[in-house]
């Protein structure tokens, strides 16, 4: 994720020695420096000093210690701070590096690697009017973004877009295996399942229609979308995405008291 941001920084105009970024891996280190021409650095205190926003993109069970490197570094410093880490909220942030840093809590998902991602925002008090600015800046690079004011809902957002790729590409997974097992070649089924939920998302992205709307006009009374449909409200398929939803939202909850059971 984060290196989809540097790239779409950079493609937008962003000078690539104005950005600086620690990665504790030699070979994606070196791959960043010489992809993108970018500073990289091996400590986190050393890259981030001087910034005007930093962005914490780690895993959230290393946050803390993360965190807790950073936590002098920035003592004095004013920067803008951003996590995309799924499941942990501002409030544990602020107890890790302190109350008066302005912070914004974001979770875009993985689209963002080809342009087409979708970001959720949440900040808190301390951000004024030019950082909400810098941080939407960075992530309509990558996609779209929208601003969540009740931090509580961030989960929703986890499960919704930020896990929502890999529903979408289980559902082509297995209407590309149906196919291959009605008869279509490999190559064939996957190409046309492929493009055919491209061109439908197109669709839906205009915004024009709802997904209701654009549904009920490809389906013909009695017609085989109208069979094929039928089968899945047999399976309760709405149901079962709810389920699989909340599932994801509440795995974002757990996520965030494994944090505090550390303290």
């Amino acid at each position: 994720m984060a290196r989809s941001l540097i790239g779409a920084q950079i493609a937008r105009g962003i000078a690539p020695n104005a950005i600086r970024v620690a990665e504790p891996r030699a070979e994606a280190r070196e791959a960043l420096a010489r992809e993108f021409g970018v500073h990289v650095f091996t400590d986190n205190a050393v890259a981030v000093a001087g910034a005007d926003c930093v962005l914490l993109a780690v895993k959230p069970q290393v946050m803390r210690t993360v965190c807790e490197g950073l936590a002098a570094p920035l003592g004095t410093a004013r920067p803008l701070l951003i996590s995309i880490a799924a499941g942990i909220r501002i409030a544990q942030l602020e107890r890790l590096l302190g109350a008066r840093h302005a912070i914004v809590r974001c979770m875009p998902n993985m689209p963002a690697l080809v342009g087409a991602g979708a970001a959720g925002l949440c900040a808190n008090r301390n951000v004024d009017a030019d950082q909400r600015a810098l941080a939407e800046n960075i992530f309509d690079a990558a996609g779209i973004v929208r601003w969540i004011d009740d931090e509580s809902q961030m989960d929703t957002v986890t499960a919704l877009s930020g896990s929502g790729p890999a529903y979408f590409f289980l559902l082509v997974e297995a209407m590309e295996d149906a196919a291959v097992r009605l008869g279509l070649p490999r190559e064939t089924a996957r190409a046309l399942a492929a493009q055919t939920c491209l061109g439908a998302g197109h669709m839906l992205a205009d915004g024009q229609e709802t997904a209701a709307d654009l549904r009920k006009r490809v389906t013909s009374p009695h017609g085989t979308t109208a069979a094929a449909l039928d089968v899945f409200e047999r399976g309760d398929f709405s149901k079962l995405v709810e389920q699989a939803l909340a599932a994801a939202r509440h795995r974002g909850a757990e996520m965030s008291a494994e944090l505090d059971s550390e303290e």
